[in-house]
């Protein structure tokens, strides 16, 4: 009789850990933290925002020892996240303010910014990356290796901080201050599409690190393809006068009236 009581305590334990491992029992245990601030590591999120400029491939290094120590790939701690929604309300007012909008049309550009281009877009995104990785990547498909959807929401998240900062942060010096950049002339357009330039190619590196930090997937490469796409857009764009940073003012303005 005590092997088979062992075997099923162990079972027991067994169903028990991998109840805890489910996807659900994961989102549950991150969206309760959301409650709770000072459950949150806020200075650790701080250090991965200052490596995804510097060294984003160490950002990824961590998602390993999480994966080893806490056996999921995904994020358990939603500061990242927090800090990530206090800086696009911060850049989202300060657009609010250099393009003179009053106090409604400022509340009504950040619910759009916060909830259509970033929440939105970025469920939108990670799902589709998410679909794509796990059907054409997997080297060999399994239930036991698989991209879990609240890693590819991560690399979404990290890819676009840098995309933040930069189209957000930095562009504002620039567009009514410095070089205007919103306005027709080539030195304008030139230094507004280069900034566009440089943070969309953030964003396709550090998705391509993402996926290619994943030991399961094979030919992650095909995500850097999108790179020649850009670079031609972006030589088009010079040399045909188009303003990106034109067009993403009037848009904000025509979101809001």
């Amino acid at each position: 009789m005590l092997p088979t009581t062992s075997t099923q305590n162990s079972c027991t334990l067994s169903s028990r850990d991998a109840a805890r491992h489910t996807a659900g029992a994961k989102r549950y245990k991150y969206l309760r933290r959301l409650l709770h601030f000072h459950q949150m590591d806020f200075e650790f999120a701080l250090w991965q925002m200052f490596y995804l400029f510097t060294s984003p491939q160490r950002v990824y290094r961590n998602f390993h020892y999480r994966k080893q120590t806490k056996d999921q790939w995904a994020r358990d701690d939603p500061a990242f996240l927090v800090l990530l929604s206090i800086w696009l309300c911060v850049s989202t007012v300060g657009f609010g303010l250099v393009l003179d909008m009053g106090l409604l049309e400022t509340l009504k550009l950040l619910l759009w910014v916060i909830f259509v281009d970033c929440i939105g877009v970025g469920l939108l995104i990670s799902t589709i990356m998410w679909l794509i990785t796990n059907q054409y990547l997997l080297k060999h498909p399994s239930r036991n290796f698989d991209v879990e959807w609240g890693y590819a929401f991560d690399v979404h998240l990290n890819a676009f901080y840098p995309l933040l900062v930069i189209l957000h942060f930095l562009q504002l010096l620039f567009i009514n201050h410095i070089v205007v950049i919103n306005s027709d002339w080539f030195l304008g357009y030139f230094v507004g599409n280069t900034l566009w330039l440089v943070a969309i190619g953030y964003y396709l590196y550090i998705t391509f690190l993402g996926y290619n930090a994943l030991p399961f997937l094979t030919n992650t490469v095909v995500l850097l393809y999108p790179f020649a796409l850009l670079g031609l857009v972006y030589i088009l764009s010079v040399s045909l006068g188009w303003n990106f940073t034109q067009g993403l003012c009037w848009f904000y303005k025509y979101r809001v009236q």
